[in-house]
């Protein structure tokens, strides 16, 4: 499963410094209860569904025919997970015939059925149920990672909304599969499937394993019965029916394909056409070929969280659904769900999570193999970069400390999908491939894999696999990164023995709670070589010297740059301009810009290293380089505007060209009219948004017909850039275009739009569109509250009060942004 915060959205509400905040102090939740692994009292074996679907009243009619085996002791008794449905029938089957059973079933959640006899331990018995299942009237709740629970989504059923395809779709995770169809609903069980779907004959159907029979079954309709000879857990079923236009592909002569709305499937092998090499890499990598009969990936509408991983047939939101412009602007954060979803077929699907406890062994290792095949396709830099952002996202996130990455404590499973189990996971996983090194690393993952095959695991037998391999007690490192909170604060001071050549390196742990054992390197450079040092931190304080035969120009703490830390680096800003010309990965550059950016204004030698940075080989630092620059100091300004330019006349990552363009825009240099006019008819649509706002930097009133020329366009980033021209210029004959974009807008685009939303409605003698975007506003920040929207729309709302104010019409806005404010900090 790919969450929002996953790809994207927290990220721009939690735009801090990583390594700015500390971790609050780790604190039990009391109230939350211990979540034990599911009893097995019963085992699944198969299930045999046949459904027909109700368009019109949102039902599905489902019979079933679910094979069973008392798990450990006899049992005449049956309790399966079945969601808000209407029971019709229970039978136990003898052959063909059918023995109605008792059954209860009071509380519409757990159907309880007297077997009318005792079945012996590994004793087989089928069960058959008639039923109908009805999602849309069912009482969940979902949370901040998955939307909604009702199992079964119906999406435009009665074609109300024009342009908008009608499809069906099932989102199992955590425990919604039971929605649509009744079972044991948990994750360690694992069952053979066979799911017949009598659909419209003009709709395309997918489901797990392989298509065995599509027959007639009356006018207008068609029979399709999909099946799975391989056990998996029953959150991963699914079924999609919708009008799809199927690309397929091939690798190891099985079917790899890509369902798309007719729009987007020409695009189909730019969009997923990396999938065959992802395949073959993770087989290799994993030294386990990749065990499923075909892969297909499908893009839904309207889908409640990012990616789902069903056996053989991943679930897409429609994000990663692109045109062939849109995929210029597309960048590894968005192909990294497909690498993170095939992955899971391995780590989640072969081998399960016993207990959503455990979800770190499906989730985090998901979020390690991104960076996997970033490393593979587009080399290190991307990868660490991956990563280096992955992290950023948990260290903003303190309270996340708080939190184990085995959780045996939680109010609802939903709570364990969040920023520990996937992005702190993933760091923690990589420092682990760091320390054993990649043949031990990878060797003890095919163990796990092999061991475990197309059955559950846990941490600890992920443990005992690396042990078993490694050689190694690897219990201190579980202890303290599995079954503890937090992670090291560290300081790093440095000092020079003159008289006795001596470097010496302290590091003092500083955080709250345990003292954390890390193994990591340190590079000493001395005459242009490198000298490097494994050390393990045990204490709390501790100091490592080396002796050398003079006084470094650089000492390079944590070389390989995989600790998970948050760090005060004591450094002088000269070892900082060392460091990125001299030190090679990513994350060294990357600090290094950061650490120069402080001293820019008032150290040539800073600032020379972020110039240098813009032709940084790999776009990432290019791109940081840019965003670092302090354009509003006039130093700054002067040295960067030439370099800045000549940047631009050769720069031909979209990404980094669209920065260029916004930083050029704050300098409102006349003289880049022509750049400006020239990228409004770039390729990329990010590009053009960026041309367009600083087009309206140097020529404001030419820039509002600018902007209309482009309303008709409906691409996120164009959308967002004529929004921001209105919000600034635009009059009231335009607030019903920028408010009518932020109601269409997806997440991401409405945390964009927000600033100009605010600033126009504040900037207008206008009551009723003040009013319109206060609640506007208001709705925002209480749905993402979750992710920070609170504290940014209370302080969008207050600006905008302050700007009516100095209008003249302060005390009435005043009011309703209060009682806004009021709304949104007591929501729940």
């Amino acid at each position: 499963m790919k969450h929002l915060f996953a790809l994207g959205l927290l990220g721009l509400v939690a735009g801090a410094p990583a390594y700015a905040q500390a971790p609050s102090t780790p604190v039990a939740k009391a109230e939350s209860p211990y979540r034990a692994s599911a009893t097995k009292v019963n085992d699944l074996v198969h299930t045999k569904l046949d459904v027909r679907f109700d368009y019109a009243k949102r039902y599905l009619y489902g019979k079933t025919w679910i094979m069973l085996k008392p798990h450990a002791y006899p049992t005449d008794s049956l309790r399966l997970d079945a969601k808000g449905m209407d029971i019709k029938a229970v039978a136990l089957m003898n052959g063909e015939q059918q023995t109605p059973l008792k059954y209860s079933y009071t509380d519409a959640a757990n159907l309880r059925i007297n077997l009318g006899k005792t079945f012996k331990p590994g004793e087989q018995y089928t069960i058959y149920i008639d039923y109908v299942s009805k999602p849309d009237e069912l009482k969940v709740k979902g949370s901040a990672a998955i939307t909604d629970a009702k199992g079964l989504y119906f999406i435009n059923p009665d074609s109300a909304v024009a342009g908008k395809p009608v499809q069906i779709w099932t989102q199992g995770e955590t425990e919604a599969s039971s929605a649509w169809f009744p079972t044991i609903d948990r994750p360690n069980q694992k069952t053979t499937q066979e799911i017949s779907m009598t659909v419209p004959s003009k709709y395309v159907t997918l489901s797990n394993g392989a298509l065995v029979s599509q027959k007639p079954a009356g006018p207008g309709l068609r029979t399709d019965t999909w099946k799975m000879d391989l056990p998996h857990a029953p959150y991963l079923f699914m079924m999609a029916v919708g009008d799809f236009k199927i690309y397929k592909d091939t690798w190891r002569g099985k079917e790899v394909s890509y369902y798309l709305e007719p729009k987007y499937a020409p695009f189909a092998k730019q969009i997923f056409g990396n999938t065959p090499d992802m395949l073959e890499f993770y087989s290799n990598r994993l030294g386990v070929e990749y065990p499923w009969n075909k892969y297909a990936q499908i893009v839904a509408r309207d889908y409640v969280s990012g990616a789902m991983e069903n056996t053989t047939a991943t679930l897409h939101g429609e994000q990663v659904q692109m045109t062939d412009r849109e995929l210029l602007d597309r960048e590894f954060s968005n192909e990294s769900v497909i690498a993170h979803e095939l992955f899971h077929q391995w780590f989640g699907d072969y081998v399960t999570a016993e207990s959503w406890s455990n979800i770190t062994v499906n989730e985090t290792m998901a979020d390690f193999s991104e960076g996997l095949y970033a490393e593979h396709k587009y080399g290190k830099d991307a990868a660490d970069a991956h990563y280096y952002r992955y992290l950023r996202s948990y260290l903003n996130s303190p309270r996340d400390a708080a939190k184990n990455l085995v959780r045996f404590h939680y109010d609802s499973q939903e709570d364990v999908f969040d920023l520990v189990s996937y992005q702190k996971g993933g760091a923690v996983m990589d420092m682990l491939r760091t320390y054993l090194g990649d043949e031990v690393f990878f060797a003890s993952l095919q163990k796990y894999l092999k061991d475990n095959a197309l059955g559950n695991g846990e941490a600890h037998q992920m443990r005992l696999a690396f042990e078993a391999v490694s050689g190694k007690d690897l219990n201190w490192f579980w202890n303290q990164w599995y079954y503890a909170p937090g992670h090291p604060v560290v300081t790093i001071d440095y000092a020079w023995d003159a008289a006795k050549k001596v470097q010496s390196v302290t590091v003092k742990q500083t955080q709250p709670g345990q003292t954390f054992q890390l193994p990591f390197t340190i590079d000493y450079y001395v005459g242009g070589k490198v000298q490097r040092q494994p050390v393990m931190m045990t204490e709390a304080t501790q100091t490592f010297t080396m002796p050398l035969s003079a006084k470094p120009e650089l000492v390079n703490v944590d070389a390989n740059k995989k600790m998970l830390w948050q760090k005060t680096d004591n450094k002088p800003v000269v070892a900082a301009v060392y460091q990125f010309s001299h030190a090679p990965l990513f994350v060294d550059r990357r600090e290094a810009v950061a650490a120069t950016a402080k001293e820019q204004t008032s150290n040539a030698a800073a600032r020379g290293v972020l110039l240098a940075a813009l032709n940084d080989k790999f776009y990432g630092i290019r791109g940081a380089a840019v965003a670092a620059l302090k354009l509003d100091d006039k130093a700054v300004a002067k040295a960067a505007g030439p370099a800045l330019r000549k940047r631009a006349a050769t720069e031909k990552e979209p990404a980094v060209m669209t920065q260029l363009l916004n930083s050029l825009a704050q300098l409102k240099d006349k003289k880049d009219e022509k750049l400006f006019s020239k990228q409004l008819n770039n390729q990329s649509y990010n590009v053009q948004g960026a041309a367009l706002r600083g087009y309206a930097a140097v020529q404001p009133a030419q820039a509002l017909a600018k902007a209309k020329a482009f309303e008709k366009d409906e691409h996120a980033a164009l959308a967002q850039a004529v929004v921001d021209v209105y919000a600034k210029a635009g009059g009231p004959n335009e607030w019903a275009y920028v408010r009518d974009k932020f109601d269409a807008a997806r997440p991401q685009a409405q945390f964009n739009m927000a600033p100009a939303l605010t600033t126009m409605m504040g900037r207008l003698d206008d009551p009723k569109a003040f009013a319109e975007g206060v609640e506007r506003v208001k709705a925002f920040a209480i749905k993402y509250k979750t992710y920070g929207a609170d504290q940014m729309g209370a302080g969008l709302l207050q600006e905008a009060a302050k700007t009516q104010a100095n209008r003249g019409r302060g005390t009435e806005s005043q009011q309703a942004v209060d009682k806004a404010v009021q709304e949104i900090q007591s929501a729940k």
